[in-house]
């Protein structure tokens, strides 16, 4: 007397299977017509992808609060420059201007000159910072790709980035080096290098209140 049951249970599942596949359509259609974030760059839909790495919470928020600077330019002042001979003097500007969920790409002009851009990836164990320099023509400076990860969770304002081997084989006398991040939304971005043990100390502060005009796009990121 139970010989219709195998048949119910079959169309239960059918009929669970195709509620499943609607309400994954329905979801996907959802999140396509979110429209322009305005935080992204101008690349298409089908080039965005999601995050690749989880990180810990407090970096993640770090991450978001980075994110809602994106396609915006900021003008900055170098509030400490020792132990260096770079001249940091002048119009100093930010450009967040390439972002997508893994990757930022964020352009520093020191007035005319368009040689470096700030890149920051999530990876595996947290975040990563490297130097990107080129030449006028779109070559890579000898000096380039350089900088570090974090090491620890950080807050949601501030990460620090401690060298990597890869620098320390090609700068050994960067081997103290960190690099710190700071954002405060609606106030201030910071970048900061510090050589510990040393005396090279740089601190540049931007200004989130202000907008500026976006600058041209960097040498060598056309």
């Amino acid at each position: 007397m139970h010989a219709g049951r195998p048949l119910i249970a079959r169309s239960a599942r059918r009929t669970s299977l195709v509620l499943a596949t609607v309400l994954s359509g329905a979801l996907l259609l959802a999140a396509c017509g979110d429209g322009d974030q305005g935080a992204l760059s101008d690349m298409d839909d089908t080039d965005v992808q999601p995050p690749t790495t989880a990180m810990a919470m407090e970096q993640e928020e770090w991450w978001t609060n980075m994110q809602a600077l994106c396609g915006q330019a900021f003008a900055g002042e170098a509030v400490v420059v020792e132990g260096t001979d770079t001249d940091f003097s002048g119009e100093l500007v930010a450009h967040f201007r390439e972002c997508d969920q893994n990757e930022m790409k964020i352009p520093f002009h020191v007035r005319d000159n368009r040689s470096r851009t700030w890149v920051v990836t999530r990876t595996g164990e947290g975040l990563r910072l490297k130097h990107d320099h080129r030449y006028e023509d779109g070559t890579e400076e000898e000096l380039t790709q350089y900088g570090g990860d974090t090491r620890e969770s950080g807050t949601p304002n501030i990460q620090d980035f401690h060298v990597d081997d890869e620098t320390v084989e090609m700068l050994p006398e960067a081997a103290t080096n960190v690099w710190t991040m700071e954002v405060v939304p609606g106030e201030t971005f910071v970048y900061q290098l510090i050589r510990e043990g040393t005396d090279r100390h740089v601190r540049v502060e931007f200004d989130l209140t202000s907008p500026v005009d976006t600058p041209p796009a960097p040498w060598g990121h056309d």
